[in-house]
């Protein structure tokens, strides 16, 4: 009976250890689950670009051509929470009389997009006839085409470029701010004519009623250039650059040519443009992960298993995982040498511009970027 008990008792000691081993267990367990990062989450700076592309409207097409490149490198300088934000350019067209008249006059052509050579690609396709310009009409659309996320922290922004009066149409522009506004998207209005009279026919209103901006820009004006002993370079590192991307995939041999397009495009419109072109080709903001192997191995879902052999380029065709790997940490390694050089030159090249400079407005960008830093300083935005 005696030697029952002790057995009965050593048991009893032995579960509570248990017990007390497997709580600690499951504490640690917990705290683990506690203390583990949450998934870092990427910041976005959302433009809606909606252009008015009505007859009068030729030199805003032009503008928007000229000064792409340029308004993407400003915003390359941009910090949240010391973290580089990403850039989704989505575009409109609206007062065409070739666009629908059941549509409002109004084409989306762009959805949110990283690819900076489809909006380029874009803009350079655009042609001007008619119009009937409905502000309203086409401002709820991006609201209700577009995927404009959750995340407090983005920037998101409508900039509607025109010159009619902006209460035309049947969407009352006032329903359309408020709808913005509910969403956490500003409206920033550009009248192109007299700042008065964009007063006078609603831009400004339309522009405050979601705490935007209204600017006033001459359209026609041409786009201030400003040469620089380091252009000539930069344009000779885009060549370079170039031979940096890997093509893969089913798009991969036509998204290069839209690549090298953009770049004949940028050359043909001047020479500055060109160079504006390389740095933004530079810089962070310029990605093609849905195309180049290198741009696509960075990121989270990248698999090599799922790479499919025969939509490789001809130069990894038969090579293994470990070769392909090699190959492409050569081209990173390549690229990133490069691009460094384009920012050290570029930083030499902005010093000189800006000891250079009379001419301060550029219309469109000048108008754009104003905004975009005003509004970002109330998200704690900050820029180099």
């Amino acid at each position: 009976m005696k030697k029952l008990q002790i057995i009965l008792m050593l048991a009893a000691f032995t579960l509570t250890i248990s017990c007390k081993a497997d709580t600690k267990k499951t504490d640690k367990q917990l705290l683990a689950t506690l203390e583990a990062p949450s998934p870092k989450k990427d910041h976005y700076i959302k433009v809606a670009l909606l252009l008015d592309t009505s007859n009068s409207m030729d030199g805003l097409i032009d503008q928007a051509k000229a000064q792409l490149w340029e308004i993407v490198n400003e915003l390359s300088y941009a910090k949240c929470r010391n973290d580089r934000p990403k850039l989704q350019i989505a575009l409109y067209e609206y007062g065409n009389d070739n666009l629908s008249s059941r549509d409002n006059y109004i084409r989306k052509i762009l959805s949110f997009t990283e690819d900076l050579d489809d909006v380029s690609k874009e803009l350079f396709s655009l042609t001007t006839n008619g119009g009937s310009e409905y502000c309203g009409a086409v401002i709820q659309e991006s609201l209700d085409k577009l995927d404009w996320g959750n995340e407090d922290d983005d920037l998101k922004m409508v900039f509607i470029a025109g010159n009619e009066p902006f209460d035309q149409g049947g969407t009352n522009y006032k329903d359309a701010a408020a709808n913005a506004k509910e969403n956490g998207v500003v409206v920033n209005t550009i009248f192109c004519g007299d700042y008065r009279h964009g007063i006078d026919s609603y831009w400004k209103d339309g522009a405050q009623r979601t705490y935007g901006d209204y600017m006033a820009i001459n359209q026609n004006q041409q786009t201030v250039y400003v040469p620089s002993p380091y252009d000539d370079i930069i344009i000779q590192l885009n060549a370079k650059l170039n031979k940096t991307y890997v093509p893969y995939g089913s798009a991969g041999s036509h998204k290069r040519r839209i690549q090298q397009e953009q770049d004949e495009n940028a050359a043909e419109y001047s020479k500055a443009n060109a160079v504006s072109r390389t740095v933004s080709k530079g810089s962070h903001l310029y990605t093609n992960s849905t195309w180049d192997l290198v741009d696509a191995e960075k990121e989270a879902d990248f698999s090599y298993d799922r790479l499919k052999k025969d939509e490789l380029p001809q130069e990894l065709k038969g090579k293994t995982t470990s070769e392909i790997k090699k190959y492409l940490e050569a081209k990173r390694s390549e690229r990133e040498a490069i691009q460094k050089e384009i920012m050290q030159l570029n930083e030499q090249r902005r010093k000189y511009i800006a000891e250079n400079t009379k001419e301060t407005s550029n219309g469109l960008e000048n108008a754009m970027v104003q905004a975009i830093k005003k509004q970002a300083e109330k998200k704690n935005y900050t820029w180099e």
